[in-house]
Parts: C-alpha cells; structure tokens; sequence
C-alpha cells in the first residue's frame, strides 16, 4: 500500500522552464555570455543551480562564484508568471490527498526558490513536507534528503513512491531502495530516463494517479 509520495518539482510538479530560461538569460546577459535555447535549458534542469551555472558557462574564463549567486539570488525574486502546472495534476493531486497519502517535495532547487513558487502554485494541495537544496543535505540523487523526510513523516520506503522527471530522481529512488515512477512529460524523454535504470512511467498525470491509487483500493 502506497502511504506517501515524494515529488520532484521542475519538470514534474511544475512546468519552469520557461522561468529558469528567463532568469538565466538575465544573469548571463549580465556577464556578457551568450543565451541559452529553451531546449537546451530543459536538458540542463535537474542537478541543481550550481549544475546549471556549470553547464551554461561552459569553458567561459568567468568567476563562476559570482555568476552562480547572481542567478540564484535573481531566480529568488522572480515572480514565476511563466510558470504553471500540468494538464489534469490538480484534480490527481486532490484525488491522492483525498485518499490520505502524504504528500511530499524533494527538489535540487534552492529551497527559498522553492518555497516561493510552491506557495504561488501547490501550497493548497496539502502538502506535508517541502524540501529545496540546502546546506544540510548533499543534493539528489545523495540519498540523505529522501531518508530525512522518511523519517520525519514516519513511512517506511516500501510504502513510499519516488516520482520525477529526470535521471537523478530514479538515481536517488535506487540509492534509498524505493520504487520509482518516471513521468514522461517533464523535460527528459523515456529513453534518457530508462538508460538511468528507469522501468516504470507515467505519460501524463491521469495515468500516474491511476498506478498509484490502484495500489490502495
């Protein structure tokens, strides 16, 4: 029986995309870089802001310190208005808080970033527990974040699904021993994800709710 679930955020609670791109544009105009394509952001979401800094500096003699604060600090203050859920994920999310799961929200985001845009768009589905990148926990997929909030919510990992978009999620649902659900309408594709190890997918949230809820009739 499912007790809890634990969610990654961009590309599977929510669509930033856009956001991310925006905001990373602005730092990297500032520091006289060349932009990035929004496809190729999609590509670099998941590891975290320090991971994205690296990858959309590249070889580029610039302090990556200063670089790295810049964008977090904007991304901070961002007001999120490209930002939006998924077809059909509020009615899921209700039907899951509903049934009496724990919710809960594990992201590589910085948690200030994070706690601001769970607040814009998820704060009225109940969540239990909300986790952004911090000084506390090594980032996903280091498996210290998950165990934490097992604990703190009292679920053993057998009653617990991992669900995310990317490589790093089904990374860290094998290094706590969990099972994990690979949603195919984030920003990796079922090929990317299953040569991470991925073996079972969503392709939209009708279809997640449905593996999930049959486990609890």
């Amino acid at each position: 029986m499912i007790k809890a679930i634990i969610f990654d955020l961009d590309g599977t609670l929510l669509d930033t995309s856009k956001d991310i791109g925006y905001v990373l544009d602005q730092t990297l105009e500032e520091f006289g870089l060349p932009l990035i394509d929004i496809d190729e952001v999609k590509k670099m979401v998941g590891g975290g802001s320090e991971n994205l800094i690296r990858k959309a500096i590249k070889n580029a003699p610039v302090e990556f310190e200063k670089i790295h604060a810049a964008f977090v600090a904007k991304y901070a203050q961002n007001d999120n208005d490209l930002t939006s859920l998924y077809e059909k994920e509020d009615e899921v999310l209700k039907k899951f808080a509903d049934s009496g799961i724990k919710l809960c929200l594990l992201t590589n985001k910085p948690h200030a970033a994070t706690m601001a845009v769970f607040e814009k768009f998820l704060s009225e589905f109940g969540f239990c527990e909300v986790l952004g990148q911090t000084e506390y926990y090594r980032v996903k997929p280091d498996p210290s974040s998950t165990f934490a909030i097992l604990k703190k919510i009292g679920i053993e990992c057998s009653e617990c699904v991992f669900v995310g978009d990317g490589e790093t999620d089904c990374l860290t649902a094998k290094n706590v021993g969990m099972r994990c659900i690979s949603v195919l309408w984030g920003y990796r594709s079922r090929e990317e994800l299953a040569l991470a190890g991925a073996t079972e997918f969503a392709e939209n949230w009708e279809e997640l709710g449905r593996k999930i809820l049959e486990n609890n009739i």
